[in-house]
């Protein structure tokens, strides 16, 4: 069997504009989901009681349904529901950040109960407000436990800026797809593809280990 290449040195800019929709969705979604997954994970801690059902029950189900659902619902189904007109990027993502913030508030939440109970009490005895408790003791310390668990969610969302393929969004996957489909040279073109993907995550996945063996000490007590 013989392989040509030169279908991807050929179109190199067409998928080059796939690479960079994937890095800005990447970005832009792995942002966003760990801000608001924050901010769920306090609501659930530290929120009053009537809210916290709504919490668990929001981060159950976006951890029961696929992704894949919850893209497809966001471009089809809520503009319908809101009114209004919604770009398939902007679709896709609200719909990674809804659903990757659920994880990201769990990573949270098992972070910061991962410390030590009767530090917060110590610091209570002392006199010491509950924000200055989170913000300058728990915070500190639970923030350098999530690191592993944090990389591994960044990685799984630059993967499931694949799945935005099923809604037209013009990155890599559907670039790709669109390059293979019309070439007949799916092999070469997916190889690429795949390995695209390999060069983005990698550095990713190496860096956060490398850095959180670094400061590992900071989150010992």
């Amino acid at each position: 069997m013989d392989f040509d290449f030169s279908v991807i040195t050929d179109h190199l800019s067409f998928l080059g504009s796939g690479i960079a929709i994937t890095l800005l969705l990447s970005v832009l979604s792995g942002t966003t989901s760990l801000i608001a997954g924050f901010f769920v994970a306090l609501f659930r801690l530290y929120g009053p009681r009537w809210l916290k059902p709504l919490v668990v029950l929001y981060i159950d189900s976006m951890r029961a349904i696929p992704v894949l659902v919850v893209l497809v619902w966001t471009f089809f189904a809520l503009p319908i529901i809101a009114g209004v007109t919604m770009s398939p990027f902007m679709a896709a993502l609200i719909g990674l950040t809804v659903h990757l913030a659920a994880y990201a508030a769990e990573i949270v939440r098992a972070g910061v109960e991962s410390v030590r109970p009767g530090q917060s009490r110590a610091a209570l005895a002392l006199g010491m407000s509950r924000a200055q408790i989170v913000r300058r003791i728990v915070m500190p310390q639970a923030l350098v436990r999530m690191l592993p668990a944090f990389g591994s969610l960044l990685s799984i969302t630059i993967k499931d800026t694949a799945i935005a393929s099923v809604i037209a969004v013009l990155e890599l996957m559907r670039q790709s797809e669109t390059l293979a489909g019309q070439s007949f040279q799916p092999i070469e073109v997916f190889s690429f593809a795949m390995l695209v993907y390999f060069l983005m995550l990698f550095p990713v996945t190496r860096g956060v280990d490398m850095f959180y063996r670094r400061v590992a000490h900071l989150g010992r007590s």
